[in-house]
């Protein structure tokens, strides 16, 4: 059985880190891509929602989430975007620097403790972020840019993971993705329509890197994750769920023939080790 839940959590990492692939892939701007992304969850989450257990959440929990999920859209946003100005690989690994906003935030917010390992974790993996941003081969206003994108991504999806925190303990995985799906829909569909105007998918060719960015990063990879982390121990998660950046470099330099120097694999390693020992402890 644990086996299986290694397969399992490795299959849905894989999934997750096809995300970026898909969004380069799309023929539409990245926020209508992001827009289309959860919107055609909406109709896989629901019977998925009636089938499992009725947890008979508030309306003001399901108002919660919502407002959460309209951080989780802004999350998309910036990381959709950021898929277009920098590597894949950095796209992934800056948006999992999610502890080091969420702990500090939780100490003021909830008085949860910061221990001395955090602060150790932080300091590596600002010494990786220094090694990797300083390890591009020809570094553009436009990488670094992408590379800003994406650690802002981690600041929203921090603040999505706080609004829900009250509410984790009475609401399941699908809960949260379904009902945060309403509050991203908005958020979303106003940008992309000031942003980017309206724009549909007209033919399959423009159709189908929407549908696998449905299937593959929302539903397998965020709702399977969701579901099978609590079946496997904190310290085995933490290890897969870092393989997400690794998965993506090699999806990205067979896909887009994206390639990293050394200093900037270098830069990577020492960051997933920053990552890895602080989620090790949470």
């Amino acid at each position: 059985m644990k086996s299986l839940s290694f397969f399992l959590t490795l299959f849905f990492v894989t999934c997750l880190a096809t995300g970026g692939i898909f969004v380069k892939l799309s023929e539409l701007g990245p926020i209508t891509t992001g827009f289309y992304r959860v919107l055609f969850s909406v109709p896989i989450l629901y019977p998925l929602l009636k089938l499992g257990k009725n947890s008979h959440l508030l309306v003001k929990d399901k108002v919660v989430i919502f407002i959460a999920g309209m951080f989780l859209g802004g999350d998309l946003i910036l990381w959709n975007i950021s898929f277009h100005h920098t590597t894949v690989a950095n796209a992934n690994l800056l948006a999992n620097l999610v502890p080091f906003t969420i702990i500090p935030t939780a100490y003021f917010f909830y008085s949860e403790k910061v221990s001395r390992n955090f602060l150790c974790s932080l300091i590596i993996t600002l010494i990786g972020l220094i090694v990797l941003i300083k390890g591009k081969d020809n570094p553009t206003q436009s990488n670094l840019y992408g590379d800003a994108l994406a650690f802002l991504t981690s600041i929203f999806y921090a603040a999505f993971l706080l609004i829900v925190y009250k509410v984790r303990q009475r609401a399941s995985a699908i809960e949260i993705m379904y009902y945060s799906a309403y509050g991203s829909i908005v958020i979303l569909l106003i940008s992309s329509i000031t942003m980017e105007g309206i724009t549909y998918p007209t033919d399959f060719e423009v159709l189908w890197p929407l549908l696998g960015l449905t299937v593959f990063s929302q539903v397998l990879g965020q709702g399977g994750l969701s579901f099978v982390l609590g079946r496997i121990s904190v310290n085995l998660a933490a290890v897969l769920v870092l393989t997400q950046p690794v998965i993506s470099a090699v999806f990205s330099y067979f896909v887009f023939h994206e390639t990293l120097s050394i200093q900037e694999m270098l830069g990577i390693c020492i960051v997933l080790i920053g990552i890895f020992l602080v989620k090790k402890e949470h």
